[in-house]
């Protein structure tokens, strides 16, 4: 298997902590061969600090000057519309950061520009490759296939915040600053107030409304939201029950966010770990009462010990290669989207403005 070659565009805080310190460990599967970094000093830092070769200013001296097989860019989200369009039309497959952006109208062009020229763009929803996520998910579509354990009834999602970055080293820096960003307006159609409830509410959450169809398998729509901002209720396109419980509380150390996929005879829960924790699975419990099948039991299956980051990376090389498909391209991701606007939406219609919780 040959190495692929694998360009940066953007080595900030997340480039760091989330990204180029799992794609630097993959030396038998990728090599990172340049960095394009505004920041020049801290550029040459984390070049050094990576064994970067090559480095230059933007995305543009990269594309023409270095060839590549993929592109990791982890940005702005709301710099995705300004930036992400070039890489594709150079046709290299292209990894970001969720969400896909801001608005719908950006989402579908993005979308309609890497259908346009053919060309891979996966969305770092990294939850779904969490070995705990993915283990799940294959119980629960197997539930669905057999029936052995009835109808899927509902699925929670529970996040309240807490402390994602869970000791994670600190990205190196220079200390010099960030040039002005190209950054995606709000909804022509939204006040000021509204576009900020709408990035809140993306920024936090989105991860959340992501899983519920990815375990769902199918498309959900909102069905309510409570005033106070903490509670999104939904149902899915076969009448499945969703909810996604926000901010109920907040912790100052530990993570606490967790799937529960439930069935008239059992349930499969995933227990996930805080996003930047290193090398740590989530928990799966699976809680078997059929009668019919045998005695009821919990089963907790052991998972490896790789992170959700580590394993979206691999989940990436392996869909450059086209041994399998990514697990969340932009075409879904914007589906996430029109969930996040119709739910601003509601809260707008039947609230008046409301501040998003976090």
């Amino acid at each position: 298997m040959s190495k692929l070659r694998i360009g940066f565009v953007g080595g900030g805080g997340m480039g760091q902590m989330a990204h180029l310190s799992n794609y630097a460990v993959l030396k038998d599967q990728c090599e990172v061969v340049a960095l394009a970094e505004v920041r020049p000093q801290s550029a040459a830092l984390v070049a050094r600090r990576y064994g970067i070769p090559e480095v230059y200013a933007n995305h543009h001296e990269l594309l023409a000057n270095v060839q590549v097989d993929a592109i990791v860019a982890p940005q702005q989200y709301r710099h995705h519309p300004a930036l992400i369009p070039d890489i594709l039309r150079a046709g290299i497959p292209v990894f970001t950061e969720k969400p896909l952006c801001l608005t719908v109208e950006a989402g579908r062009e993005l979308v309609r520009i890497s259908e346009e020229t053919g060309t891979l763009h996966m969305v770092g929803y990294h939850k779904r490759s969490d070995p705990a996520m993915e283990r799940a998910k294959r119980e629960v579509d197997a539930w669905k296939a057999s029936g052995d354990y009835g109808k899927l009834r509902s699925i929670r999602v529970v996040m309240p915040p807490g402390d994602w970055v869970a000791g994670a080293d600190m990205p190196l820096s220079a200390g010099d600053p960030y040039p002005a960003l190209v950054l995606e307006q709000g909804p022509a159609d939204y006040t000021e107030q509204q576009t900020r409830e709408l990035d809140t509410f993306v920024n936090y959450y989105i991860h959340q409304v992501n899983a519920i169809r990815f375990f769902l398998g199918e498309n959900y729509k909102l069905t309510f939201g409570d005033r106070a901002g903490l509670l999104l209720v939904g149902e899915s396109e076969s009448g499945v029950t969703v909810t996604l419980e926000m901010a109920t509380y907040h912790t100052s150390i530990e993570w606490h966010e967790q799937v529960l996929c439930s069935f008239e005879k059992g349930f499969v829960r995933v227990d996930i770990p805080a996003p930047l924790v290193r090398q740590q699975a989530g928990k799966v419990t699976i809680y078997k009462d059929n009668p019919q099948l045998g005695q009821p039991e919990i089963v907790q299956p052991i998972m490896p010990n790789v992170s959700a980051m580590r394993n979206q990376a691999l989940n990436f090389l392996a869909a450059v290669r086209g041994e399998r498909p990514a697990p969340c391209t932009s075409k879904e991701a914007l589906e996430d989207l029109i969930l996040a606007r119709s739910y601003i939406d509601f809260m707008s219609r039947t609230y008046g403005q409301q501040p998003a919780s976090t």
